[in-house]
């Protein structure tokens, strides 16, 4: 059962009773009823590639995994849409919709392996999300298990609708305190006709990095991706794999356009009106690749370092620059190492706090170093959380960005829909 009980944080676990692994929604249902009759509290699951110790198991829990339910049930083109089980792989949906000229647009760092339930109790997003939205933005419907056993499903199949409250919207990001999803209604969306065009700009600071993100945003392109890695994250990425990173490099912006509304020209004309050192776009789909693959060598080069603290705070666009400049006094205040890369076309930042292999947990500096990195994406405007959610780990903070009127409201919701307290306690709020 060890393998059940936690996700890809330090979290400590629970030992829980037991685990049931579901393959449909009945035997999801029985397992509700069973618990709520025993009092037994209950923690779903997708794939434990969680970030924020949403899934870690509570002692004496039922561990609900819906990692066997993993039928795509439909696909219709002509609605642009598919209806899927949780335990789907989000690349899987992808690779499936593809062969109807179709994508699934969310694609969170862990595509590969998570699940779209895991990215709808988390809201997850991805590095398309600044073209296509996170997950919620792709949810049509669902079907969901209320914690005494009721089905609801909310949402539907048509691009419209407005009959009753948005519940849909309520689940999506909910973290499995209010039920568990077993099946989904999802939008797709046209591929692209041609292979995208990536753009690497070098800069000489922060400043003009940031300042590239607002200007490319600003001239309303709308590019598929539009990545910033800072100076840390680069070092230990050229430590590795020798990217024969210039010394000058503050920051590198990465965008990526996979249509004709958004020509690579112009986004090359702003980083250069920016004050890019250098600039270039791909000129196949192999380059291309080639220079999106720096972005995805970010985790694994940190990873190398140590153990990894991997936080997620989201401020406006026009802050990105100075939160970055927050987080590097944080690191140097502190005494921490600090890779940041970022959504920039979103304002999604993610600092990894590294720190030494075999702690429990990460040692006093870098904790008061995330502190500090928390508290100032709420003084910037931002809040704790852009896409991996609140977890166990942020609980904390939920004061400083909510305030205790809205919790309270957050309070009301998780007693009407689950009166015990059984669904997945202790987490989100």
């Amino acid at each position: 059962m060890d393998a059940y009980t936690r996700d890809q944080t330090y979290a400590p676990p629970g030992a829980p009773a037991a685990v049931v692994l579901a393959r449909d929604t009945a035997e999801v249902v029985t397992a509700m009823v069973w618990a709520s009759e025993q009092r037994v509290p209950v923690v779903p699951r997708g794939g434990g590639t969680g970030l924020a110790g949403g899934a870690t198991a509570v002692d004496g829990c039922l561990v609900l995994s819906l990692a066997k339910m993993t039928a795509i049930r439909e696909i219709v083109p002509q609605d642009h849409l598919a209806v899927v089980e949780p335990g789907v792989i989000t690349a899987d949906l992808d690779r499936a919709a593809r062969e109807h000229g179709l994508m699934y647009a969310p694609d969170p760092s862990s595509h590969e392996i998570s699940t779209i339930g895991g990215n709808l109790a988390t809201n997850a997003g991805g590095l398309r999300c600044v073209k296509y939205g996170v997950t919620r933005d792709s949810a049509l419907g669902l079907e969901v298990v209320l914690a005494g056993g009721q089905v609801v499903r909310t949402g539907g199949r048509t691009v419209k609708g407005v009959t009753g409250y948005d519940l849909t919207g309520l689940f999506v990001g909910s973290e499995g305190t209010l039920g568990v999803i077993t099946s989904a209604t999802v939008r797709l969306r046209p591929a692209p006709a041609e292979p995208p065009s990536t753009v690497l700009a070098t800069f000489g600071t922060l400043a003009a990095a940031g300042r590239a993100a607002s200007l490319i945003m600003g001239a309303g392109l709308r590019p598929s991706l539009l990545e910033l890695i800072d100076r840390a994250t680069l070092r230990a990425i050229d430590e590795w794999r020798g990217i024969d990173l210039d010394t000058g490099t503050a920051a590198v912006v990465l965008a990526q356009t996979d249509g004709p509304e958004c020509p690579a020209g112009e986004l090359l004309r702003w980083c250069e009106e920016a004050g890019a050192d250098f600039a270039a776009a791909s000129t196949d789909e192999t380059e291309s690749a080639a220079l999106l693959d720096i972005r995805r060598l970010a985790y694994p080069a940190a990873e190398r370092l140590g153990n990894c603290l991997v936080e997620d705070v989201c401020v406006p666009r026009s802050r990105l620059p100075e939160m970055i400049e927050r987080i590097e006094r944080a690191a140097e205040r502190h005494g921490v190492r600090i890779l940041t890369v970022a959504h920039a076309g979103d304002g999604n930042l993610h600092p990894l706090f590294v720190f030494e292999r075999g702690r429990a947990g990460p040692p006093p500096p870098v904790q008061a170093a995330a502190d500090e990195v928390f508290s100032a994406a709420i003084e910037l405007g931002g809040t704790l959380t852009g896409e991996h959610g609140v977890g166990v780990l942020k609980r904390p903070w939920l004061d400083g960005e909510l305030g205790p009127d809205t919790l309270a409201v957050h309070r009301r919701i998780k007693e009407a829909l689950d009166p015990d307290g059984l669904l997945n306690p202790g987490k989100a709020i």
